[in-house]
C-alpha cells in the first residue's frame, strides 16, 4: 500500500477531525503542516490538476477575504501558485492523497469508501 500524506494545519478543526479518523483506525499516515512546510509546486500543481483551483481554493476563508481584488483576479498556474507561496492557509483542507487519489476536505463517508 502506498503511504497515505495529509497536508493541512496542525489547529485546523477539520485537519483534526481526520487524523482523529485515521489514528482511530490505525491507518498510517504522514501529516505535512503546509504553514511549517512549503509544499512543493509540482505538488500543488497535481492537486490542481486533479480537483481544479476552483475546489482547491477556500473562498470562504478569512485568508482569501483579506486578498486585494487584484490578488484574487488570478488566473494562471504560475499566478496560482505565486499567491499560494505566499498565503498557504488559502488552500482547502485537509488534503488526503493516496494510492493516486487526491481529496481535499473530510467526509467520514468519502474515508470509508477511500480506506474500507
Amino acid at each position: 500500500m502506498q503511504a497515505v500524506k495529509v497536508y493541512g494545519l496542525k489547529r485546523c478543526s477539520t485537519c483534526v477531525k481526520a487524523r482523529k479518523w485515521l489514528d482511530k483506525r490505525a491507518i498510517d499516515y504522514t501529516f505535512i503542516d503546509y504553514r511549517d512546510e512549503a509544499v512543493a509546486p509540482d505538488t500543488v500543481l497535481t492537486w490542481a490538476s486533479t480537483l481544479g483551483w476552483k475546489a482547491l481554493i477556500n473562498r470562504a476563508s478569512t485568508s482569501w477575504r483579506a486578498l486585494s481584488d487584484e490578488q484574487k483576479e488570478v488566473s494562471t498556474d504560475a499566478q496560482w501558485l505565486a499567491l499560494i507561496a505566499e498565503h498557504p492557509t488559502l488552500v482547502k483542507r485537509p488534503i488526503l492523497v493516496h494510492e493516486g487519489t487526491v481529496d481535499v476536505g473530510f467526509s467520514e463517508a468519502r474515508y470509508v469508501e477511500i480506506f474500507g
